[in-house]
């Protein structure tokens, strides 16, 4: 997806995809993670989501990427936070104690701009990218978190009965991304009430990745 679709997005206020709480299965889910207080989780593609105000009330330290400036600012006027902002070659750094968001292009973000990530919970990034991109977008993450282990949401529909994003993401898919170098389990599956934007049916799951032993 070009940068413009989701700055447009964003302009117009077409965020559907932002919840009004903390996302259910993450509040389930979470305690898989195994995370010790002010360890440190990456939420990549955050947007403004209110599950960013959940871990941090968890007690982690929580560090996003976001490609869109207004959405880090309107995160940050919700968290009533005030941040220092930098600029790090090109991506800006909001930082505050706790709390770090990076603006730009995740792919652009490296290992030493990141530091150590302890887990990764995507609930909306590798389910925003075009299938071309999906491949590359999981292994530049696995490269610059070390591996860390994961909570994944994604949805599984008929692809040809409604645009993406989010884009359906089957179990194959899955494992062709994941599955060299995480033991995968599937956490939970449960059916979309309404159908995916009250368009077609489809299927929410919940996936756990963990760095199989080297």
């Amino acid at each position: 997806m070009k940068a413009s679709f989701w700055h447009e997005r964003w302009r117009d206020n077409d965020i559907g995809f932002h919840l009004p709480k903390a996302n259910p299965m993450l509040v389930a889910h979470l305690p898989q993670l195994q995370l010790e207080p002010k360890q440190r989780v990456l939420v990549p593609l955050c947007g403004k989501t209110l599950d960013i105000a959940y871990l941090l009330q968890q007690g982690l330290h929580v560090v996003g990427v976001e490609l869109n400036e207004s959405a880090v600012q309107q995160l940050f006027a919700a968290l009533t936070i005030e941040p220092s902002v930098s600029q790090q070659a090109t991506l800006i750094h909001y930082q505050a104690p706790g709390l770090d968001i990076f603006v730009g292009d995740i792919f652009h973000l490296n290992k030493d701009q990141l530091g150590p990530v302890h887990a990764i919970y995507d609930r909306a990034a590798l389910v925003a990218l075009p299938y071309f991109m999906r491949m590359e977008y999981s292994q530049h993450l696995r490269r610059i978190t070390n591996t860390a282990k994961q909570l994944l949401l994604c949805f599984e529909y008929e692809q040809e009965e409604m645009p993406g994003p989010p884009f359906s993401i089957n179990d194959l898919e899955i494992r062709q991304h994941y599955g060299h170098h995480y033991s995968l389990q599937c956490l939970q599956s449960q059916e979309v009430q309404g159908g995916l934007k009250g368009i077609c049916a489809a299927v929410e799951k919940v996936w756990l990745l963990q760095a199989e032993p080297k």
